[in-house]
C-alpha cells in the first residue's frame, strides 16, 4: 500500500460512496432495510434480503463487545519493503517527491528478532489481526524458493517463525505478488516496461475479467501455500483493483477457494472514515436458502496509518488512534459508537528503520485502550470478524413459544443473541446433545456457554455450529 499515501487513503475512504456495494448500502440504509450486496451473475449489483427474524431477537457482536483488530500491510520475511520498494516506485513515478528520499541509508532488513519481539508482546496483550506476507517482496526473491541476500536457512527460519509465532493470532495474506512490479504470469518475470500501468499499486488500468484477476491472485496464493502458510483472504496494495471494483470480490472468491478450498474468503482493501459503518460487508452472496451459501466478505479498516508510514521514516501520531487517557481518538470514537475498530499500519512504520518508534507508540495505544475499554472490546483476527458477520447477518432465526430455531450457513464462535422479554435458564440443543448454559455474574463475564438477564432482556453467548441449533429459554434441564 505504497504509492502516494494521501491519494491511496482517499481512495480507500471513498469506498462506500464509490464502490458497487456503496451504491447498494447507501440506498438500503436510507430505506432501513437489512440487505447485502449480491452477484448471482457477474457484475450484478442486486440486493439480497437478509433472513427475517422475530422482532424481539437481535444478534449482537461477539460477547456483546466491540471487535478490535490490527491490519499490518507491507510485511514479509526479512525484506524491508521501504528500502527495496522506493527505487522501483521512483522509476515508475519519477516526478513524485515522496520517492526522492535517502532510501539507501535505510536498513535492507527487518530482522526476525523484531518479529519475535512484536509477536510475543501482542500475544501477551491479546492483540490479533492481519499480517501480510508479500510472496516475492519487491522482486527481491521468491519466498518458496530463494531470497538473494539471505541464506536458505535464514529464509526457512523466518517462515517457521511466522508459522509458529504469528499464525495463532494473525491471518496471513499475500499483498499481491511483489507489491511493486506486475508479474507476467507466463514467464514469472516483471513486465518489461516500467510505468504506472505495470506497477501493482495501480493495476489494472483497464477492465479485466474475473478470471484474469483470479489468476493473478491465485499465483500469489500458491506461493504462500508452498510455504505452508494457511490463508483465507488477500490484501490489495494501494490502488490495485480500482478499475475493477465489481469484479474484484468475485476474483478473491474464486482464487481463495481454488487454492485453499476455503469456505469463506475475505479481503482487505478499503478504509472507512467519518460516520460510515465500519462493519464487514457481505458481497456476491449466492445460494441463500440452500446448504451451500457462498460469498466474499469485505473487511475494512477504520483508521488511517499514523504509526510511521510505509517508508518507516515518519514520527507516529498515536493520539489520532487513542490518547493516553483513552478519551479521544478514532479508535475511541468507534468503540463508543459500538462499531468494529480496526487499526491500520505498515510494517515499516512499526520497525521505524530500526528505532522501533512506531512499535512503542502502538504499545501505548493498546495499553490505553485496555485501561478504559477492556471489558467492552474483544480482539479478533480479520477472518474471525468475516466469519462472525456472515453468521450474524445470514443465520435464520425462528421463534415458537419458548424455543428459538437457528439455521446457520456458517459456524462461528461466541455467537451472541439478545432476546427481549425472555427469562432463563438457557439450554442449547445441537443434534442429540443438549447443553445447559451457565448464568454469568455480569456483562464483563459473558462468554461462550453463558447467559445473563436484567429482567427485561436476556443475552446468551455460545459457539454456533453450521446447521440447525435450538435455543431453549426458561426451561429447566429436566423439562
Amino acid at each position: 500500500m505504497n504509492q502516494n499515501q494521501a491519494s491511496i487513503d482517499q481512495d480507500r475512504r471513498q469506498f462506500l460512496h464509490a464502490s458497487a456495494w456503496g451504491a447498494v448500502a447507501t440506498t438500503v440504509a436510507g430505506m432501513g432495510m437489512p440487505r447485502v450486496a449480491s452477484a448471482e451473475t457477474q457484475g450484478s449489483n442486486a440486493a439480497v434480503p437478509l433472513p427475517t427474524r422475530p422482532a424481539n431477537v437481535h444478534v449482537l457482536m461477539p460477547r456483546d463487545r466491540v471487535p478490535l483488530s490490527f491490519i499490518i500491510d507491507d510485511s514479509t520475511c526479512l525484506v524491508n519493503m521501504g528500502h527495496f520498494c522506493n527505487p522501483q516506485f521512483a522509476a515508475a513515478w519519477p516526478n513524485r517527491t515522496e520517492y526522492q528520499k535517502p532510501w539507501k541509508s535505510w536498513p535492507r532488513e527487518i530482522p526476525d528478532a523484531f518479529v519475535r519481539q512484536f509477536g510475543e508482546w501482542c500475544a501477551e496483550h491479546g492483540v490479533k489481526g492481519k499480517y501480510s506476507i508479500v510472496p516475492n517482496p519487491a522482486c527481491v526473491g521468491w519466498l518458496d524458493r530463494e531470497l538473494p541476500g539471505w541464506s536458505r536457512s535464514e529464509l526457512q527460519s523466518s517462515l517457521k517463525l511466522v508459522r509458529e509465532l504469528m499464525l495463532p493470532n494473525w491471518d496471513v495474506h499475500p499483498e499481491m505478488i511483489t507489491h511493486t512490479r506486475v508479474i507476467d504470469l507466463k514467464t514469472g518475470k516483471p513486465m518489461e516496461k516500467i510505468n504506472a500501468a505495470t506497477m501493482e499499486n495501480s493495476y489494472p488500468q483497464e477492465k479485466k475479467s474475473v478470471d484474469e484477476l483470479a489468476a493473478y491472485l491465485a499465483y500469489a496464493l500458491r506461493i504462500l501455500k508452498n510455504c505452508d502458510l494457511p490463508c483465507e483472504g488477500v490484501t490489495t496494495p494501494g490502488g490495485f483493483g480500482n478499475a475493477v471494483k465489481s469484479e474484484l470480490p468475485l476474483a478473491v472468491d474464486q482464487a481463495v477457494r481454488d487454492v485453499y478450498g476455503v469456505e469463506l474468503p475475505h479481503y482487505f482493501k478499503y478504509v472507512i472514515s467519518g460516520d460510515e459503518s465500519t462493519e464487514p460487508q457481505l458481497e456476491n452472496v449466492r445460494g441463500i436458502g440452500t446448504d451451500d451459501v457462498q460469498l466474499t466478505v469485505n473487511v475494512p479498516a477504520g483508521t488511517g496509518d499514523w504509526f510511521g508510514g510505509w517508508q518507516g521514516d515518519s514520527l507516529s501520531e498515536p493520539d489520532r488512534y487513542c490518547n493516553a487517557a483513552a478519551t479521544s481518538g478514532r479508535m475511541v470514537e468507534l468503540i463508543q459508537r459500538r462499531q468494529p475498530a480496526v487499526m491500520l499500519c505498515h510494517w515499516q512504520g512499526m520497525f521505524s528503520n530500526g528505532s522501533q518508534e512506531g512499535f512503542r507508540s502502538f504499545q501505548r495505544v493498546v495499553q490505553s485502550l485496555a485501561s478504559q475499554f477492556n471489558d467492552d472490546t474483544i480482539w479478533m483476527k480479520v477472518s474471525e470478524m468475516a466469519r462472525y458477520w456472515a453468521a450474524k447477518q445470514l443465520t435464520e432465526i425462528e421463534s415458537v413459544g419458548d424455543q428459538l430455531t437457528l439455521r446457520a450457513p456458517f459456524a462461528t464462535e461466541k455467537f451472541t443473541l439478545q432476546v427481549d422479554g425472555a427469562s432463563g435458564p438457557v439450554s442449547i440443543q445441537q443434534g442429540s446433545e443438549r447443553t445447559v448454559l451457565k448464568e454469568a455474574t455480569d456483562r464483563s463475564t459473558l462468554n461462550a456457554g453463558t447467559w445473563i438477564s436484567d429482567g427485561k432482556t436476556l443475552v446468551a453467548c455460545f459457539d454456533l455450529p453450521k446447521g440447525t441449533t435450538q435455543v431453549l429459554l426458561g426451561q429447566k434441564p429436566s423439562d
